[in-house]
């Protein structure tokens, strides 16, 4: 029903044995997304910290789920205690946990799932390599605009004062680089709008886009 294909992309990562062969379930993503009524997607939410990705991954989520869609939020500091406890905020490190994102929002994804990912992840590169896991449409950028300014502000847990005494390392926006999207899908100024604006802009483009109907 919405799916052109029924068989998964596969990521083109290094395997470190060569006896794997991947195994092809008979329920797929086409059958899931048909009993769901959508499609699967990801919506992947940039910005710097304090630009609003969290809060408008789970608003938008909320609207989501009271029209029957299966939804789930991945969130930066939620998945560090536990899938990605291990790694560093290093350059090396914060590829590696957006490869790991990547990788668990394509499995929720093929389940049929609308899964929202609220990552800061500031690098051009590793947005575009989770992109590239999947088929074209299936990923949604979504880049939170608000100036470093405005993000300050709302630091409720003190980070960015730490970071710029030198008590934080490598933190986005004042001791390491945030890339600005390129090409999202859309561009949403959470440091001017508010919340309910912002959440319909992005219903608006998803729904644009064909993740769901109208009359959903």
């Amino acid at each position: 029903m919405f799916s052109k294909i029924d068989t998964p992309t596969i990521s083109k990562v290094p395997l470190t044995s060569s006896n794997l062969v991947w195994h092809q379930a008979s329920v797929t993503r086409a059958r899931r997304e048909t009993k769901n009524g959508h499609r699967g997607a990801i919506i992947w939410f940039t910005g710097l910290s304090g630009s609003g990705k969290s809060t408008l991954a789970h608003a938008i989520e909320e609207v989501l789920h009271l029209r029957g869609c299966q939804t789930f939020v991945l969130d930066g500091d939620n998945v560090r205690h536990g899938l990605c406890g291990d790694l560093s905020f290093s350059m090396q490190d914060r590829q590696e946990n957006i490869r790991r994102i990547g990788e668990m929002a394509k499995l929720f994804m093929e389940a049929g799932t609308v899964v929202l990912t609220a990552f800061i992840s500031p690098y051009q590169a590793d947005r575009e390599r989770v992109r590239g896991m999947v088929e074209r449409d299936d990923f949604i950028e979504v880049y939170c605009d608000a100036p470093i300014e405005i993000c300050e502000s709302r630091d409720v847990k003190g980070m960015y004062k730490k970071a710029r005494a030198g008590e934080v390392l490598d933190f986005t926006g004042v001791s390491a680089p945030y890339e600005i999207p390129m090409k999202p899908e859309t561009v949403v100024n959470t440091g001017a709008l508010k919340l309910g604006a912002c959440v319909q802009q992005v219903i608006d483009k998803i729904t644009e886009l064909g993740v769901f109907s109208l009359e959903s």
